[in-house]
């Protein structure tokens, strides 16, 4: 049984079609991305899997609950962060924590434990008593994922959670993540960070104008588009672009006070950069040949430049 299957699902606003016939298996145990570009679908597909939108057409099933059938059983299973942190600005940061324990039918052992440990792990036990209204936004969005995972959900879907948080704030979130995969949580996460969905996800699916148009691990989609590789170097002498001329090459863009050379064959790039260097009795300062990276496959993918 999956953790999430959400199959064929379609979701119209008018005469925009924000989602169309999007499916998606999430097995139990890993953390999985979904990346696309603003407008691509990402928050709509994620409203309907966690039945705050009605698809029009489609099924999503939690952990096998389906969640139109039965929203709230399916919705005890979860642990959810939207894009908008939704926190009581009123309240304390641990009254939070300790009402949504509540919501949850722990008892008040349970829910005072539980709290006390997220806000810790979460660096907040000096301001466990403060209102809410006075922190910072990394810190409203801390106290919207303790909000998430008091109850330990076999299933965590995160929407954008690191968006504008300051570096110490989005390494406690990440770390979080992490932990809550640990102890048993399959997480959902759609992030803008190509990077932060590299290190962190075992499989990505990349959505585009409503349709997913890849889905496999990271590695995989890197490898799809290998060929856009690039040889890094840099002289002791001032250079132009026609020292790169060869075949294989297939452009020279100047960074600084580098060059990077594109090519579809590294190998034979690098050979022919040695060969005249040593003709023109140019010293190489650096060289280096670059590995296909997630960012250039979303690139491609999204149709982005």
């Amino acid at each position: 049984m999956d953790a999430i299957e959400a199959v064929h699902l379609c979701k119209s606003f008018g005469p925009v079609t924000a989602v169309n016939d999007v499916s998606i298996s999430i097995p139990q145990g890993g953390i999985f991305g979904f990346l696309g570009p603003n407008g691509a679908g990402k928050t709509t597909t994620i409203r309907m899997i966690t039945g705050v939108l009605i698809p029009d057409a489609g099924s999503v099933h939690v952990l096998g609950t389906d969640v139109n059938k039965d929203p709230l059983g399916a919705k005890l299973k979860m642990g959810v962060i939207p894009e908008n942190g939704t926190v009581y600005s009123d309240l304390t940061a641990k009254q939070n924590i300790l009402i949504t324990a509540k919501f949850f039918g722990m008892s008040r052992a349970d829910r005072e434990r539980r709290a006390e440990e997220i806000l810790a792990r979460l660096g907040l036990s000096e301001r466990k008593n403060d209102i809410v209204r006075t922190f910072s936004k990394g810190m409203r969005q801390r106290i919207s994922i303790a909000c998430a995972i008091v109850h330990s959900p076999k299933v965590l879907i995160l929407d954008e959670p690191t968006t504008g948080l300051d570096v110490y704030s989005r390494r406690l979130v990440i770390d979080t993540v992490r932990h809550m995969n640990e102890q048993g949580s399959t997480v959902l996460l759609t992030t803008h960070n190509i990077e932060e969905a590299n290190t962190l996800c075992t499989m990505i699916s990349i959505i585009n104008k409503g349709t997913i148009v890849a889905t496999g691990s990271p590695e995989k989609l890197k490898k799809t588009f290998d060929t856009t590789r690039y040889v890094e170097i840099s002289f002791d002498q001032t250079v132009g672009p026609g020292l790169f001329a060869a075949p294989g090459i297939f452009r020279a863009e100047q960074w600084g006070d580098k060059w990077r050379v594109y090519t579809d064959d590294p190998d034979r790039a690098v050979k022919h950069l040695a060969s005249v260097a040593e003709r023109d009795r140019l010293t190489i300062v650096s060289i280096a040949t670059s590995n296909p990276t997630l960012e250039e496959a979303f690139v491609q993918l999204t149709g982005g430049t």
